[in-house]
């Protein structure tokens, strides 16, 4: 089976500006998968540390310049990524426009494969990580092992459940893991859906006509770096992760300090149970933005300044300023 390579070039589009000495690269996994990277060195003479930007689903390296940018003036090298399967990394299916993954720990080896072959041995320390969504949930449940070695883990809105009533994670759980077992883990289900198919006016993403539109050019002008809905291989994995964030044995052997960000008009995932999840845990901290949207880094200034002075100040706790 042939599928598409690693993409290392970054997408240039109007109004979008590559952030100050940001160098792009690729790695390959210890199961064969090449990823795309990028390291953006501090803009500032002493180097705070290293925070692992890590994205969301159906989500590119490109979405995230204007952070990146932010990070760095703030003093920090910022190091991120693109999951397989999405962004400029390889795919995993024949289809490059498949929204697939088998399992969940599949993407905790590319957070693994990058933190050894790039952080350690090309970015200053001490780490921490700032994550959105679906790589907030990888986050959270690798911290059992960067424990000791990752200081601050910041979770943007994290997928820790689907927006809506508590009982459709174990349904849709039932439902794709149904679907794979009897062989149609490639099957495409709804939903997923990105800013190319909302208006700025009607979307659950952000509030930001600016970045909604700035991100909407980027997956017209680039659009190899997106994919589709989800498959239903995805979603189990996926609600697999969210049946793990809710065990208690899970939960309890999470140390690394945490600080969760919820959006008060989250529509994709569920706010309420992440702030469960973050008052359930022995190092979890909870911050709500009322009235913000999903996408909390694309959002407007009133909602993205002070997650960013927040993230800031609790990943200062451990990297403060020189």
């Amino acid at each position: 089976m042939t599928l598409s390579p690693a993409r290392p070039d970054l997408a240039d589009i109007a109004g979008n500006p590559r952030p100050k000495g940001i160098e792009p690269g690729t790695l390959r996994t210890a199961d064969g998968i090449e990823l795309r990277y990028a390291v953006t060195p501090s803009q500032r003479f002493a180097t705070r540390g290293t925070i692992l930007l890590l994205q969301g689903r159906n989500e590119a390296i490109e979405k995230y310049f204007e952070t990146i940018e932010d990070l760095s003036a703030r003093g920090y090298c910022v190091l991120t990524f693109d999951w397989r399967g999405q962004g400029g990394s390889q795919r995993v299916t024949r289809n490059p426009a498949k929204g697939h993954i088998t399992h969940f720990d599949a993407y905790f080896r590319d957070f693994e494969a990058v933190f050894r072959d790039v952080a350690l041995p090309d970015c200053r320390g001490p780490y921490a990580v700032l994550a959105h969504s679906m790589g907030a949930a990888v986050a959270i449940l690798g911290a059992k092992a960067f424990l000791n070695r990752i200081e601050r883990i910041v979770a943007s809105a994290p997928l820790v459940a689907l927006a809506g009533a508590r009982p459709r994670t174990n349904q849709f759980f039932v439902a794709a893991n149904l679907l794979r077992w009897t062989g149609f883990s490639g099957l495409p289900v709804r939903g997923g859906r990105g800013a190319a198919a909302y208006t700025p006016a009607r979307n659950p993403l952000t509030s930001d006509r600016h970045r909604f539109e700035r991100n909407r050019r980027l997956a017209a002008e680039a659009p190899h770096l997106f994919v589709n809905g989800p498959t239903a291989g995805w979603l189990a994995a996926a609600t697999g992760a969210m049946r793990r964030l809710d065990d208690s044995d899970v939960i309890a052997e999470l140390h690394v300090p945490t600080l969760i960000v919820t959006a008060g008009a989250d529509a994709v995932v569920s706010s309420a149970a992440a702030e469960r999840l973050g008052w359930r845990m022995r190092s979890g901290h909870v911050l709500a933005l009322p009235e913000a949207r999903h996408e909390l880094l694309q959002e407007a200034d009133r909602f993205r300044a002070p997650f960013l002075a927040a993230a800031d100040a609790f990943i200062g706790g451990a990297m403060p300023e020189a």
